[in-house]
């Protein structure tokens, strides 16, 4: 298919709204993509007439820098596939469309604190105690992944297990080696209870802790636990957030629906670490959550009690149920779209049963939340929700094997003199296996630079000043570095490691020290 078949012009650039035009035979157009630095933001389908305008507001910018380059291109095309050259606008500032081609700019890193909302108000420490419930039925080796997977990355959890009654003989051992880890709690069901029953069960032996409902073909990765903890608490009326995974529907990153393998290049981890880093603390919101890897406020399972059993005994719509009604009691439901979840997907039920299950479970919700359906159709192509297909699509383009950039390395903040003369040597043996950045007193402000071969480059800074607030100020912009550069580790020297400062607010956020 030949792009030259259509005519395509820029219209205007308003400062947020971004205006085009596409002419000819658009029956026969597949659909066209609107790039973004050369990668698919959005996909649009003409409708068949002979002249079609599009418009996409920009409230905010998905790369995380003001400076924007767009493109257009046909789905598809063989030849010529570009519509229309790069145009390079600003956020912010109006712009007539170009006579003639933009000269392109070189696409730079994804801002780091790009959508960053507001932080808890109170650390992490200090708000309810997590218990994660995993319902276990059969599929030992898919159980035996996601136990080790909870146990590495959140060793201090507490993890109750919920075996339905299953009839592989594997899983009672495989359990009764994981019990002995002290924070593990293993419940055996005396009959097989379902998807739904089995997470009551969890969820009352939870107590008073808030609740993550993770399936047992799951492998979660670096600091999901903090982070998914971090977006529920960004506002009182946050009820439920989910992760986003390679393989959960409409929770699929960064194509909805569809099975999406992470790049070849990395593993699973490192693409794990990748989202966490890159895709942005921007919390889209949607009318339901998926218990995939759903986190549950307490206070909300306080206000509207636990899922219908009855409704949804082997799942498959009970969460949807669930998250309708949160949003009528007035909370909402958020994707942390900075949490990767593998999911494997049907690893107990089968393709079959999964589809038939889906079936009456959507029956259900249709009858009690006729509009359900329509909201969920909105939302899912929401702008927040495109940013964050986009930035994990521009976060795998970027592990292209033929591209010389390494995979990503767990982050470390140093904090030290950079006169000191162990700081250099310290620098060196720590970044071999870390991305480290640094954390320095200029004078009248403190600077966050990133370690790049040789040479720091400065990331952020914020004044220092002799005000009673001084403080007060670094300490904040502190808290949203180690939150937006998911600080791994933190390491201090000299007065910081002395007065045990940075490692103070560090704990904040549950993140060690070394």
């Amino acid at each position: 298919m030949e792009a030259a078949q259509w005519r395509a012009e820029w219209l205007d650039w308003n400062g947020s709204v971004l205006r085009w035009r596409i002419a000819g035979d658009l029956a026969g157009l597949p659909a066209t993509e609107l790039t973004l630095d050369g990668i698919v933001f959005a996909r649009f389908a003409a409708t068949g007439a002979g002249a079609e305008e599009f418009a996409l507001e920009f409230p905010l910018s998905p790369t995380g820098h003001d400076e924007l380059r767009f493109g257009v291109a046909v789905t598809g095309a063989t030849a010529s596939p570009d519509l229309l050259p790069p145009w390079n606008v600003r956020l912010g500032a109006a712009s007539a469309a170009p006579a003639e081609s933009s000269a392109p700019t070189p696409a730079r890193r994804l801002a780091a604190l790009a959508g960053t909302p507001t932080l808890p108000s109170a650390p992490l420490t200090e708000l309810p105690r997590v218990s994660i419930v995993v319902p276990i039925f059969n599929s030992p080796q898919s159980v035996r992944n996601c136990i080790d997977s909870v146990l590495r990355h959140s060793p201090q959890a507490r993890l109750i297990l919920i075996d339905d009654a299953s009839t592989d003989a594997q899983i009672g051992p495989l359990l009764d080696t994981t019990a002995a880890h002290k924070q593990v709690h293993v419940h055996r069901n005396e009959r097989n209870r379902g998807y739904t029953g089995s997470v009551n069960v969890g969820m009352r032996l939870a107590g008073g802790d808030d609740v993550v409902l993770l399936n047992s073909d799951t492998v979660v990765g670096p600091r999901w636990l903090s982070a998914l903890k971090l977006a529920a608490y960004g506002a009182d009326d946050i009820g439920t957030v989910t992760a986003v995974s390679d393989n959960a529907g409409a929770f699929s990153v960064p194509e909805l629906e569809q099975h999406c393998p992470i790049p070849p290049r990395w593993t699973l981890a490192q693409a794990q670490r990748a989202v966490l880093q890159q895709a942005g603390m921007l919390y889209p919101q949607l009318p339901t959550g998926n218990g995939f890897c759903l986190y549950i406020k307490r206070v909300l399972l306080a206000r509207i009690g636990p899922m219908d059993e009855a409704a949804f005994p082997q799942g498959y719509g009970e969460e949807n149920d669930f998250c309708q009604r949160a949003e009528r009691a007035g909370y909402r439901n958020l994707i942390a779209g900075n949490v990767l979840v593998h999911h494997e997907r049907s690893a107990s039920f089968g393709d079959a049963r999964r589809m038939a299950l889906g079936v009456q479970g959507m029956a259900v919700l249709r009858e009690r939340y006729p509009n359900y359906e329509r909201d969920v159709g909105a939302t899912l192509w929401s702008f927040e929700r495109r940013v964050v297909d986009y930035r994990v699509r521009r976060i795998y383009a970027d592990s292209d094997p033929s591209d010389a950039t390494q995979p990503p390395k767990p982050r470390l903040l140093l904090a030290a003199d950079p006169q000191d003369a162990g700081t250099a040597k310290l620098l060196a043996t720590l970044s071999r296996n870390q991305e480290c950045f640094l954390l320095r007193n200029d004078g009248d402000r403190v600077g966050l630079y990133r370690l790049d071969g040789a040479a720091f480059i400065a990331e952020d800074s914020v004044e220092l000043g002799r005000d009673a607030a001084a403080l007060e100020r670094v300490e904040a912009r502190l808290r949203e570095w180690l939150a937006g550069y998911a600080i791994e580790s933190v390491h201090a020297r000299g007065s910081a490691a002395s007065d045990g400062w940075l490692a103070s607010i560090a704990a904040e956020f549950e993140i060690p020290t070394i």
